[in-house]
């Protein structure tokens, strides 16, 4: 028979009519003599009441937990003193239970999953995905789908798919490689993102290009990444960063109050990368709460102590009473992180005591003005080159986020920009020159007379990175559509002519066809959810991620192949060492 709806579709207006409903059993009671089961479908839960003379008993009393019945019965309020708000108000009176189809013994309880170690969830994660927050999760997710492609098709967007199987790209060493059955000791490369495809679109003339496109990097992996991924993939013609900023505002807002009903605050604020970096110690802030770094670097040059004094950068940190196992946890983040060490000071009335304190006689009253640092306080300082002091300092400023919980009394989300990154940086271990972004990211106008120069380095990049609550969810640019320009980056990464043409030639080409001025973003969907559904991992919004290993433990990938596939592609594997 046909179910009459989903179970969380029943309200007050199904009170005293007959239901068909289908679903799994979750829990399984018997108490005198009659069987309470708590059916399931991705909806919701109700009760299910059969009594000792119900023609359904028989069927009833042979169900166990998680198998698939159909129910048809009486729905109606529970007793007064028995409801719990919502459907948990209602019941079913069951005249007719049929077993659909019998259930194994799960290996745990599905209730109790978020108990269960993960690999064992991951190896039945079917199971693992009847539990409501799981689905709650994966609908969520899907319901930001649709919004987010509601909105784009209204905007003019038009929905393309880019290939799978592409050349591997100049990172190569993080490339998923494809051996060619008809190319012998040819591959192609699984796309990391499809940047090149998307930008040949704005030059093929389509104006406004999406897809929810499936990438894949082969990196250490983390709580918020994985092998395979989603980006939501967007690029647009004949705009500015402004015209991109718009639309990404827009839609970000559009997909928050369809989907948790949430307002974000317009425009998002935005801070430049330097001084993301040199207030928060991070590209990609977290400005639910609000503890950024005063420099104390003129307040120490030349002074008694030679540890600062000779420092090129001194920031500080105004933190709350810490005891000294904590300061040691936290100077363990910050040397985790590349400094060589953590100072610190605590507030005793108008000065310090323990740590540097001996150090801070004359100073104290300047840090204690410049830093806000309450009674009993603790003041901690990292010293040295620039980066390396303020993301050591940054790592510590989450350490103390999490040991005191600091973002709870800020808003639940908090959005912004992070503006104009360095075109360029110098990697100390090659010797030369790489980009931060992408080879592809324009600069700003005025810093092009800059390639080639000792001050190279100065270059702005027309990017921009989408921060949400600490996590980089979105990060795009505007991108160079000046063949000239394009040759000029090439040239200042160190790549010739011919190594340029080798790796981007059919690029190259379409630039010189007439290449409208273009910009775009991608979003990291599968993080942008978990921060979403405020889950701790994107594994918990994915429906069958790999483990912290990059393993698949339910389909049992990745595995040995055939000697004879290997053959047919002209694959040989040597065993290790």
């Amino acid at each position: 028979m046909k179910r009459t709806s989903y179970i969380g579709q029943l309200n007050e207006s199904n009170a005293h009519q007959t239901v068909i409903l289908q679903g799994w059993v979750g829990r399984r009671r018997d108490l005198g003599g009659l069987i309470f089961l708590e059916l399931r479908d991705r909806s919701g839960t109700v009760q299910v009441e059969v009594e000792p003379d119900s023609p359904a008993f028989a069927e009833a009393d042979t169900v166990r937990a998680e198998y698939v019945v159909e129910v048809e019965g009486r729905f109606q309020l529970r007793p007064a003193g028995q409801r719990k708000g919502g459907l948990g108000d209602y019941e079913v009176i069951a005249s007719r239970v049929t077993v659909l189809n019998a259930a194994r013994t799960p290996p745990f309880e599905l209730e109790k999953g978020d108990q269960v170690a993960e690999d064992i969830r991951l190896k039945y994660r079917y199971l693992d995905l009847r539990r409501p927050e799981m689905q709650r999760h994966l609908l969520l997710r899907s319901k930001a789908m649709a919004a987010a492609t509601a909105f784009l098709d209204a905007e003019g967007f038009v929905q393309v798919e880019t290939p799978m199987l592409t050349r591997s790209t100049p990172e190569g060493a993080r490339d998923f490689l494809v051996p060619s059955r008809l190319n012998r000791g040819e591959f192609y490369a699984l796309p990391q993102s499809p940047q090149l495809f998307k930008q040949l679109l704005m030059i093929a003339g389509l104006d406004r290009y999406y897809q929810f496109a499936r990438c894949f990097r082969d990196e250490d992996l983390r709580a918020d990444r994985q092998p395979d991924f989603t980006q939501l993939d967007m690029e647009m013609s004949f705009v500015t960063q402004e015209d991109v900023l718009d639309v990404q505002e827009r839609l970000l807002a559009h997909v928050f109050r369809t989907v948790l009903g949430v307002d974000l605050p317009l425009p998002f604020p935005r801070l430049s990368y330097f001084d993301a970096m040199d207030r928060y110690g991070s590209d990609k802030p977290d400005l639910r709460f609000d503890l950024s770094f005063a420099d104390v670097t003129d307040l120490f040059r030349g002074g008694a102590f030679k540890a600062f004094a000779d420092a090129g950068t001194v920031k500080v940190l105004a933190a709350p009473e810490l005891t000294r196992k904590q300061i040691d946890e936290l100077e363990r983040v910050a040397r985790q992180n590349g400094a060589k060490g953590l100072a610190w000071a605590k507030r005793e009335g108008d000065g310090f005591t323990g740590g540097i304190s001996k150090f801070l006689g004359e100073q104290a009253a300047a840090l204690i003005e410049g830093t806000g640092v309450e009674p009993g306080g603790t003041l901690l300082f990292s010293a040295g080159e620039w980066k390396k002091a303020v993301t050591a300092l940054g790592a510590v400023r989450l350490s103390l986020r999490d040991l005191f919980d600091l973002a709870a009394s800020g808003p639940r989300f908090h959005v912004a920009w992070v503006l104009d990154f360095p075109q360029l940086e110098f990697d100390e271990e090659a010797g030369s020159w790489t980009y931060m972004h992408h080879p592809f990211t324009a600069p700003h106008p005025e810093d092009i007379p800059l390639f080639g120069t000792e001050r190279q380095g100065e270059i702005r990049a027309q990017a921009y990175d989408l921060v949400l609550n600490g996590y980089e969810v979105g990060g795009g640019s505007i991108r160079i559509h000046s063949p000239e320009v394009q040759a000029q980056m090439f040239q200042a990464l160190g790549f010739s002519e011919a190594e340029a043409r080798e790796k981007f030639g059919f690029f190259l080409d379409a630039l010189a066809y007439g290449t409208p001025p273009h910009g775009g973003i991608a979003w990291g969907f599968d993080r942008l959810v978990m921060v979403m559904a405020d889950a701790g991992s994107i594994r918990e919004v994915i429906a069958f991620p790999k483990n912290n290993r990059g393993v698949d433990l339910m389909a049992e990938a990745p595995s040995p192949v055939d000697q004879a596939q290997l053959a047919e592609v002209g694959v040989e594997v040597r065993p290790e060492g």
